[in-house]
């Protein structure tokens, strides 16, 4: 298929590699050029724009760190939407509001446009060894045109209901899981290193014990280690994301005090200066709050 991809950040590079291996032709558009700029060696065309990337594709998928960024290349006369032809469709694999997934659905369909929200779960690394898990929800029609394109990004697809703001939804609600999972590490582990555990031991116990999920094991590992640099994921974006979950939950009339909380957190994160570190260094804030030293 002829893609747009915009986005080639720490996930989209993986993602924009893994569709370039799978056969598919790239028309390639990031704000900071220079990280477009590998991508020409191997076959992708640069796009001025990203109305640019748009023109002659048939599906443009966009991986963006949070709504702004969403909209600043979607609206506008240099926009995707400006460019896109009708039939085209705009898979959106960011992190976004359920409002502005909303949105987008309804202003691709004026235009005579698909449109397919696709969020995804992993880190950089999955998305490098194409190993992430893939969400889909829109019009099934649409869904099916690009199936190709979102099976060559991971490890599995779950393809849920017509109405595409249900995979934000989803993704959302799966990222509160590891926002609430990463502090109650957080907590056992100072709690263990306060009392004279040493940190590597706990993480043996929790492995040979608790581990079940490699997402789980793995921000065990990254706190226990203190190992909070280069970030997966940024602790900023998850409190953005954590804040997305709480609107959700606010439009739904869903009490959720733990994402108050967790939220709470992040939000001590970012003003402590760690927004940038990975948001396992929710680790490094419970160890703070317990008076330990940095591991």
């Amino acid at each position: 298929m002829k893609v747009g991809f915009i986005g080639l950040g720490n996930m989209g590079q993986g993602m924009a590699q893994n569709l370039l291996k799978a056969g598919h032709t790239l028309a390639v558009y990031n704000r900071t050029r220079a990280k477009a700029e590998p991508f020409q060696a191997k076959g992708a065309r640069i796009a001025s724009s990203p109305r640019d990337a748009a023109q002659g594709a048939e599906a443009v998928l966009t991986i963006l760190s949070d709504d702004p960024a969403v909209e600043e290349v979607v609206f506008g006369g240099e926009g995707l939407v400006a460019g896109l032809e009708r039939g085209a469709i705009h898979i959106s694999s960011s992190t976004i509001s359920v409002a502005l997934s909303e949105r987008l659905a309804a202003e691709h369909a004026q235009a005579g446009q698909g449109y397919v929200s696709a969020p995804v779960f992993g880190r950089p690394d999955a998305a490098a060894a194409q190993q992430l898990w893939v969400l889909a929800a829109g019009a099934p029609a649409d869904v099916e045109r690009v199936r190709p394109l979102l099976e060559a990004l991971g490890r599995g697809l779950t393809v849920l209901a017509e109405k595409a703001s249900s995979a934000n939804v989803v993704k959302l609600s799966g990222n509160f899981l590891i926002a609430s999972m990463t502090e109650a590490l957080a907590e056992a582990f100072a709690l263990a290193r306060k009392s004279g555990v040493e940190a590597k031991t706990f993480l043996e116990v929790f492995q040979a014990v608790f581990a079940r999920s490699p997402i789980f094991e793995r921000y065990a590992a990254l706190i226990a280690e203190g190992k909070y640099e280069p970030p997966g994921f940024a602790l900023r974006l998850g409190l953005k994301d954590v804040g997305l979950v709480l609107e959700a939950a606010g439009d739904a009339q869903v009490p959720m005090p733990l994402a108050s909380l967790v939220k709470d957190h992040l939000l001590t994160g970012v003003a402590r200066g760690f927004g940038e570190l990975d948001w396992s260094a929710l680790g490094a804030l419970a160890a703070e709050r317990a008076g330990l030293e940095k591991l």
